[in-house]
Protein backbone atom coordinates (compact mmCIF):
# COMPACT_ATOMS: atom_id res chain seq x y z
CA UNK A 1 0.00 0.00 0.00
CA UNK A 2 1.16 3.53 -0.80
CA UNK A 3 0.05 6.61 1.08
CA UNK A 4 -2.26 8.38 -1.40
CA UNK A 5 -0.98 11.87 -0.60
CA UNK A 6 2.58 11.06 -1.61
CA UNK A 7 1.54 8.42 -4.15
CA UNK A 8 -0.40 11.00 -6.15
CA UNK A 9 2.00 13.91 -5.74
CA UNK A 10 4.42 12.90 -8.51
CA UNK A 11 7.73 14.60 -9.33
CA UNK A 12 7.92 18.32 -8.56
CA UNK A 13 7.90 20.73 -11.47
CA UNK A 14 11.31 22.01 -10.37
CA UNK A 15 12.87 18.57 -10.56
CA UNK A 16 11.22 17.68 -13.88
CA UNK A 17 12.19 20.95 -15.57
CA UNK A 18 15.76 20.72 -14.23
CA UNK A 19 15.99 17.18 -15.56
CA UNK A 20 14.79 18.33 -18.99
CA UNK A 21 17.33 21.17 -18.96
CA UNK A 22 20.12 18.74 -18.17
CA UNK A 23 19.04 16.30 -20.86
CA UNK A 24 18.86 18.99 -23.55
CA UNK A 25 21.79 21.23 -22.63
CA UNK A 26 19.44 24.09 -21.86
CA UNK A 27 20.42 26.89 -19.46
CA UNK A 28 18.44 26.21 -16.30
CA UNK A 29 16.87 29.42 -14.99
CA UNK A 30 13.96 27.51 -13.47
CA UNK A 31 15.11 25.97 -10.22
CA UNK A 32 16.17 28.48 -7.60
CA UNK A 33 19.73 27.47 -6.89
CA UNK A 34 22.35 30.27 -6.88
CA UNK A 35 25.74 30.22 -8.61
CA UNK A 36 28.87 31.52 -6.96
CA UNK A 37 27.50 33.69 -4.15
CA UNK A 38 28.74 31.63 -1.19
CA UNK A 39 30.77 33.73 1.28
CA UNK A 40 34.33 32.41 1.68
CA UNK A 41 34.15 32.82 5.46
CA UNK A 42 31.23 30.38 5.58
CA UNK A 43 33.02 27.69 3.58
CA UNK A 44 36.21 28.09 5.60
CA UNK A 45 34.24 27.78 8.84
CA UNK A 46 32.61 24.57 7.62
CA UNK A 47 35.97 23.08 6.63
CA UNK A 48 37.45 23.95 10.01
CA UNK A 49 34.47 22.46 11.85
CA UNK A 50 34.68 19.27 9.79
CA UNK A 51 38.38 18.92 10.54
CA UNK A 52 38.14 19.67 14.24
CA UNK A 53 34.80 18.07 15.11
CA UNK A 54 32.86 17.08 17.06
CA UNK A 55 31.13 14.64 14.74
CA UNK A 56 28.43 13.24 17.02
CA UNK A 57 24.86 14.32 17.69
CA UNK A 58 24.61 17.99 18.58
CA UNK A 59 21.81 19.17 20.90
CA UNK A 60 18.36 18.47 19.53
CA UNK A 61 17.42 22.17 19.59
CA UNK A 62 20.60 23.07 17.68
CA UNK A 63 24.06 24.33 18.57
CA UNK A 64 23.86 27.15 21.12
CA UNK A 65 26.18 29.25 18.93
CA UNK A 66 23.79 29.03 15.99
CA UNK A 67 20.64 29.61 18.01
CA UNK A 68 22.20 32.69 19.54
CA UNK A 69 23.34 33.87 16.10
CA UNK A 70 19.79 33.54 14.78
CA UNK A 71 18.52 35.73 17.60
CA UNK A 72 21.35 38.26 17.24
CA UNK A 73 20.84 38.55 13.46
CA UNK A 74 17.12 39.19 13.95
CA UNK A 75 17.91 41.84 16.54
CA UNK A 76 20.47 43.53 14.28
CA UNK A 77 18.36 43.69 11.13
CA UNK A 78 14.76 43.62 12.39
CA UNK A 79 14.95 44.93 15.94
CA UNK A 80 13.51 41.70 17.36
CA UNK A 81 14.20 40.67 20.93
CA UNK A 82 14.41 36.87 20.96
CA UNK A 83 15.38 34.48 23.74
CA UNK A 84 17.71 32.13 21.87
CA UNK A 85 17.49 29.50 24.59
CA UNK A 86 13.71 29.06 24.52
CA UNK A 87 12.55 30.61 21.22
CA UNK A 88 14.93 29.27 18.52
CA UNK A 89 15.09 25.79 16.97
CA UNK A 90 17.50 24.62 14.25
CA UNK A 91 16.11 22.32 11.54
CA UNK A 92 17.42 20.49 8.50
CA UNK A 93 16.21 23.12 6.08
CA UNK A 94 13.17 25.37 5.95
CA UNK A 95 11.05 22.57 4.48
CA UNK A 96 11.69 20.49 7.58
CA UNK A 97 10.75 23.53 9.64
CA UNK A 98 7.43 23.66 7.80
CA UNK A 99 6.95 19.92 8.25
CA UNK A 100 7.59 20.08 11.99
CA UNK A 101 5.23 23.01 12.34
CA UNK A 102 2.36 21.38 10.48
CA UNK A 103 2.81 18.05 12.28
CA UNK A 104 2.88 19.77 15.65
CA UNK A 105 0.03 22.25 15.24
CA UNK A 106 -2.51 20.48 13.04
CA UNK A 107 -5.08 17.83 13.85
CA UNK A 108 -7.37 15.93 11.49
CA UNK A 109 -9.67 18.27 9.60
CA UNK A 110 -8.00 21.53 10.65
CA UNK A 111 -8.05 24.10 7.86
CA UNK A 112 -4.97 25.98 6.69
CA UNK A 113 -5.15 29.10 4.52
CA UNK A 114 -2.35 29.49 1.98
CA UNK A 115 -1.80 32.27 -0.53
CA UNK A 116 -1.49 31.26 -4.16
CA UNK A 117 0.86 31.30 -6.02
CA UNK A 118 2.39 29.09 -3.35
CA UNK A 119 5.46 26.89 -2.86
CA UNK A 120 4.34 23.41 -3.87
CA UNK A 121 5.50 21.68 -0.67
CA UNK A 122 2.96 23.49 1.50
CA UNK A 123 -0.14 21.67 0.32
CA UNK A 124 1.37 18.17 0.41
CA UNK A 125 2.82 18.65 3.89
CA UNK A 126 -0.40 20.14 5.24
CA UNK A 127 -2.48 17.26 3.91
CA UNK A 128 -0.08 14.65 5.26
CA UNK A 129 -0.36 16.31 8.68
CA UNK A 130 -4.13 15.86 8.49
CA UNK A 131 -5.03 19.38 7.49
CA UNK A 132 -7.19 20.75 4.70
CA UNK A 133 -5.70 23.32 2.34
CA UNK A 134 -7.80 26.43 1.76
CA UNK A 135 -6.23 28.51 -1.04
CA UNK A 136 -6.72 32.26 -1.26
CA UNK A 137 -5.60 33.56 -4.62
CA UNK A 138 -3.40 36.53 -5.46
CA UNK A 139 -3.89 37.45 -9.09
CA UNK A 140 -1.69 39.19 -11.66
CA UNK A 141 -0.70 41.80 -12.50
CA UNK A 142 -0.67 43.48 -9.07
CA UNK A 143 -0.80 40.41 -6.76
CA UNK A 144 -2.69 42.35 -4.09
CA UNK A 145 -3.80 40.74 -0.85
CA UNK A 146 -7.51 39.90 -1.39
CA UNK A 147 -8.75 40.97 2.03
CA UNK A 148 -12.42 40.19 1.48
CA UNK A 149 -11.70 36.73 0.09
CA UNK A 150 -9.31 36.03 2.95
CA UNK A 151 -11.86 37.03 5.57
CA UNK A 152 -14.53 34.85 3.94
CA UNK A 153 -12.14 31.87 3.84
CA UNK A 154 -11.90 31.72 7.64
CA UNK A 155 -14.22 29.19 9.29
CA UNK A 156 -14.57 27.60 12.70
CA UNK A 157 -12.11 24.93 11.53
CA UNK A 158 -9.36 27.34 10.46
CA UNK A 159 -6.19 26.77 12.50
CA UNK A 160 -3.31 28.33 10.53
CA UNK A 161 -2.55 30.98 7.94
CA UNK A 162 0.69 30.45 6.01
CA UNK A 163 2.36 33.50 4.52
CA UNK A 164 5.57 33.67 2.48
CA UNK A 165 7.17 37.13 2.52
CA UNK A 166 9.06 38.05 0.42
CA UNK A 167 7.00 35.76 -1.77
CA UNK A 168 8.16 33.04 -4.13
CA UNK A 169 7.65 33.18 -7.10
CA UNK A 170 6.38 36.74 -7.52
CA UNK A 171 8.74 38.70 -5.23
CA UNK A 172 5.90 40.41 -3.36
CA UNK A 173 6.83 41.96 -0.01
CA UNK A 174 3.83 42.22 2.29
CA UNK A 175 3.66 45.76 3.64
CA UNK A 176 2.94 46.83 7.25
CA UNK A 177 -0.76 47.48 6.54
CA UNK A 178 -1.22 43.99 5.09
CA UNK A 179 0.65 42.42 8.01
CA UNK A 180 -1.50 44.37 10.49
CA UNK A 181 -4.62 43.11 8.71
CA UNK A 182 -3.36 39.52 9.02
CA UNK A 183 -2.48 40.07 12.67
CA UNK A 184 -5.94 41.40 13.48
CA UNK A 185 -7.54 38.38 11.81
CA UNK A 186 -5.31 36.04 13.80
CA UNK A 187 -6.31 37.69 17.05
CA UNK A 188 -10.01 37.84 16.19
CA UNK A 189 -10.21 34.18 15.15
CA UNK A 190 -7.58 32.72 17.50
CA UNK A 191 -5.23 31.63 14.69
CA UNK A 192 -1.51 30.93 14.34
CA UNK A 193 0.40 32.43 11.42
CA UNK A 194 3.29 30.49 9.87
CA UNK A 195 5.60 33.15 8.42
CA UNK A 196 7.95 31.68 5.82
CA UNK A 197 10.54 34.49 5.69
CA UNK A 198 13.42 32.65 4.05
CA UNK A 199 14.09 35.52 1.60
CA UNK A 200 14.37 38.13 4.38
CA UNK A 201 17.89 39.19 3.31
CA UNK A 202 17.10 39.25 -0.43
CA UNK A 203 15.24 42.56 -0.64
CA UNK A 204 16.44 45.16 -3.15
CA UNK A 205 16.64 48.90 -3.84
CA UNK A 206 16.80 49.87 -0.14
CA UNK A 207 13.29 48.53 0.43
CA UNK A 208 12.52 47.62 4.04
CA UNK A 209 11.52 44.13 5.09
CA UNK A 210 8.91 43.78 7.83
CA UNK A 211 8.61 40.54 9.79
CA UNK A 212 5.27 39.36 11.13
CA UNK A 213 7.11 38.45 14.32
CA UNK A 214 7.51 42.18 14.96
CA UNK A 215 3.83 43.08 14.59
CA UNK A 216 2.44 44.25 17.89
CA UNK A 217 0.17 41.85 19.73
CA UNK A 218 0.81 38.59 17.87
CA UNK A 219 4.31 37.47 18.86
CA UNK A 220 2.81 34.41 20.57
CA UNK A 221 0.87 33.53 17.39
CA UNK A 222 3.71 33.56 14.85
CA UNK A 223 6.04 30.76 13.75
CA UNK A 224 8.88 32.49 11.88
CA UNK A 225 10.99 30.38 9.51
CA UNK A 226 14.42 31.28 8.15
CA UNK A 227 16.95 29.61 5.87
CA UNK A 228 20.73 29.63 5.64
CA UNK A 229 20.35 28.24 2.14
CA UNK A 230 18.80 31.49 0.94
CA UNK A 231 20.81 33.93 3.09
CA UNK A 232 24.19 32.39 2.18
CA UNK A 233 23.50 30.73 -1.20
CA UNK A 234 24.13 27.21 0.15
CA UNK A 235 20.83 25.55 -0.70
CA UNK A 236 22.39 22.09 -0.53
CA UNK A 237 23.33 22.50 3.13
CA UNK A 238 19.69 22.35 4.27
CA UNK A 239 20.02 24.41 7.44
CA UNK A 240 16.90 26.23 8.59
CA UNK A 241 15.64 27.73 11.81
CA UNK A 242 12.37 28.43 13.56
CA UNK A 243 11.67 31.34 15.89
CA UNK A 244 8.53 31.21 18.02
CA UNK A 245 7.36 31.86 21.54
CA UNK A 246 8.44 29.16 23.98
CA UNK A 247 4.93 27.72 24.34
CA UNK A 248 4.45 27.53 20.58
CA UNK A 249 7.94 26.20 19.89
CA UNK A 250 7.75 23.37 22.41
CA UNK A 251 5.42 21.05 20.43
CA UNK A 252 7.24 21.94 17.20
CA UNK A 253 10.51 20.86 18.81
CA UNK A 254 8.90 17.56 19.79
CA UNK A 255 7.95 16.97 16.15
CA UNK A 256 11.50 17.87 15.07
CA UNK A 257 12.83 15.36 17.58
CA UNK A 258 11.12 12.55 15.69
CA UNK A 259 11.55 13.86 12.12
CA UNK A 260 15.31 14.49 11.90
CA UNK A 261 16.33 15.06 15.55
CA UNK A 262 19.25 17.22 14.51
CA UNK A 263 21.30 18.85 11.73
CA UNK A 264 25.02 18.30 10.88
CA UNK A 265 27.05 20.14 13.54
CA UNK A 266 29.75 21.41 11.17
CA UNK A 267 27.16 23.12 9.00
CA UNK A 268 25.48 24.61 12.04
CA UNK A 269 28.81 26.01 13.24
CA UNK A 270 29.48 27.53 9.83
CA UNK A 271 26.03 29.12 9.58
CA UNK A 272 26.58 30.69 13.00
CA UNK A 273 29.68 32.36 11.55
CA UNK A 274 27.64 33.48 8.54
CA UNK A 275 24.86 35.07 10.57
CA UNK A 276 27.49 37.02 12.49
CA UNK A 277 29.13 38.41 9.35
CA UNK A 278 29.23 42.22 9.23
CA UNK A 279 26.46 44.24 7.61
CA UNK A 280 28.61 44.66 4.52
CA UNK A 281 28.10 41.01 3.58
CA UNK A 282 24.30 41.22 3.63
CA UNK A 283 24.23 44.59 1.89
CA UNK A 284 26.72 43.33 -0.68
CA UNK A 285 24.60 40.26 -1.40
CA UNK A 286 21.58 42.46 -2.02
CA UNK A 287 23.56 44.74 -4.30
CA UNK A 288 25.05 41.86 -6.30
CA UNK A 289 21.72 40.12 -6.73
CA UNK A 290 20.08 43.40 -7.74
CA UNK A 291 22.72 43.78 -10.46
CA UNK A 292 21.96 40.28 -11.75
CA UNK A 293 18.25 41.02 -11.56
CA UNK A 294 18.70 44.14 -13.66
CA UNK A 295 20.76 42.21 -16.20
CA UNK A 296 18.12 39.51 -16.60
CA UNK A 297 15.08 41.78 -16.53
CA UNK A 298 16.54 44.13 -19.14
CA UNK A 299 17.55 41.19 -21.30
CA UNK A 300 14.10 39.62 -21.07
CA UNK A 301 12.41 42.88 -21.92
CA UNK A 302 14.75 43.49 -24.84
CA UNK A 303 13.88 39.99 -26.09
CA UNK A 304 10.19 40.86 -26.06
CA UNK A 305 9.08 39.46 -22.70
CA UNK A 306 6.74 41.43 -20.45
CA UNK A 307 8.41 41.43 -17.02
CA UNK A 308 7.16 43.05 -13.82
CA UNK A 309 9.46 44.83 -11.40
CA UNK A 310 11.27 42.53 -8.95
CA UNK A 311 11.49 43.88 -5.39
CA UNK A 312 12.86 40.72 -3.73
CA UNK A 313 13.83 37.01 -3.93
CA UNK A 314 15.77 35.24 -6.71
CA UNK A 315 13.06 35.37 -9.33
CA UNK A 316 11.68 37.45 -12.20
CA UNK A 317 8.19 36.60 -13.43
CA UNK A 318 7.32 37.16 -17.08
CA UNK A 319 3.85 37.43 -18.58
CA UNK A 320 4.14 35.20 -21.63
CA UNK A 321 0.51 35.38 -22.75
CA UNK A 322 1.42 37.60 -25.75
CA UNK A 323 4.03 35.02 -26.84
CA UNK A 324 1.98 31.90 -26.11
CA UNK A 325 -1.11 31.53 -28.30
CA UNK A 326 -1.83 28.13 -26.75
CA UNK A 327 -2.20 29.64 -23.29
CA UNK A 328 -0.28 26.85 -21.56
CA UNK A 329 2.69 27.97 -19.50
CA UNK A 330 3.93 24.42 -18.89
CA UNK A 331 4.00 23.63 -22.60
CA UNK A 332 5.57 27.04 -23.21
CA UNK A 333 8.31 26.34 -20.65
CA UNK A 334 9.11 23.06 -22.35
CA UNK A 335 9.03 24.80 -25.71
CA UNK A 336 11.54 27.42 -24.51
CA UNK A 337 13.76 24.62 -23.23
CA UNK A 338 13.75 22.77 -26.55
CA UNK A 339 13.63 25.70 -28.97
CA UNK A 340 15.47 28.48 -27.13
CA UNK A 341 17.74 26.48 -24.85
CA UNK A 342 16.56 28.33 -21.72
CA UNK A 343 14.46 26.70 -19.02
CA UNK A 344 11.96 28.59 -16.80
CA UNK A 345 9.25 27.07 -14.61
CA UNK A 346 5.53 27.66 -15.17
CA UNK A 347 3.80 29.75 -12.52
CA UNK A 348 0.70 27.56 -12.88
CA UNK A 349 2.59 24.98 -10.80
CA UNK A 350 2.20 27.35 -7.84
CA UNK A 351 -1.63 27.16 -8.08
CA UNK A 352 -3.55 24.11 -6.89
CA UNK A 353 -5.85 24.14 -9.91
CA UNK A 354 -2.97 25.04 -12.29
CA UNK A 355 -5.28 27.43 -14.09
CA UNK A 356 -3.25 30.66 -14.05
CA UNK A 357 -1.19 29.87 -17.13
CA UNK A 358 0.02 33.26 -18.27
CA UNK A 359 3.36 33.56 -16.43
CA UNK A 360 6.72 31.81 -16.12
CA UNK A 361 9.50 32.25 -13.56
CA UNK A 362 13.19 32.86 -14.27
CA UNK A 363 15.94 32.72 -11.61
CA UNK A 364 18.59 35.45 -11.72
CA UNK A 365 20.83 34.18 -8.87
CA UNK A 366 23.33 33.11 -11.51
CA UNK A 367 26.74 34.07 -12.83
CA UNK A 368 26.72 37.04 -15.18
CA UNK A 369 27.91 34.90 -18.07
CA UNK A 370 25.03 32.47 -17.48
CA UNK A 371 22.47 35.27 -17.65
CA UNK A 372 24.12 36.88 -20.69
CA UNK A 373 24.12 33.54 -22.53
CA UNK A 374 20.50 32.86 -21.61
CA UNK A 375 19.36 36.29 -22.79
CA UNK A 376 21.26 35.90 -26.07
CA UNK A 377 19.58 32.55 -26.66
CA UNK A 378 16.14 34.00 -26.01
CA UNK A 379 16.82 36.91 -28.35
CA UNK A 380 17.92 34.53 -31.12
CA UNK A 381 14.82 32.43 -30.51
CA UNK A 382 12.62 35.49 -30.85
CA UNK A 383 14.42 36.31 -34.10
CA UNK A 384 13.70 32.83 -35.39
CA UNK A 385 17.25 31.54 -35.15
CA UNK A 386 18.34 28.26 -33.59
CA UNK A 387 20.32 28.38 -30.36
CA UNK A 388 22.33 25.18 -30.84
CA UNK A 389 24.14 26.38 -33.93
CA UNK A 390 24.92 29.74 -32.38
CA UNK A 391 25.97 28.49 -28.92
Amino acid sequence: MVNPIFGKSGTSIFESMSRLALETGSINLGQGFPEGFEPRELIDAAVEALQNGPHQYPPMMGLPALRKAVADNAKRFLGLDIDWQSEVLVTSGATEALTDTFLALLDQGDEVIVFEPVYDAYATLIRRAGGKVVPVRLAPPHWELPREALTKAITAKTRLIVINTPMNPIGKIFDPEELRFLADLAIEHDLVIVADEVYEHLVFDARPFHSLFAVKGIRDRVVRIGSAGKSFSVTGWKVGYITASADLLQPIARAHQYVTFTTPPALQAAVAVGLNLPDEYFLGLRKTLATRRDLLVKGLRDAGFEVADVPATYFAVANVAPLDPEGDDLAFSRRLTLEAGVTPVPVSSFYGDRDVKSHVRFCFAKKEETIISAVARLRRWREGQGWRAAS
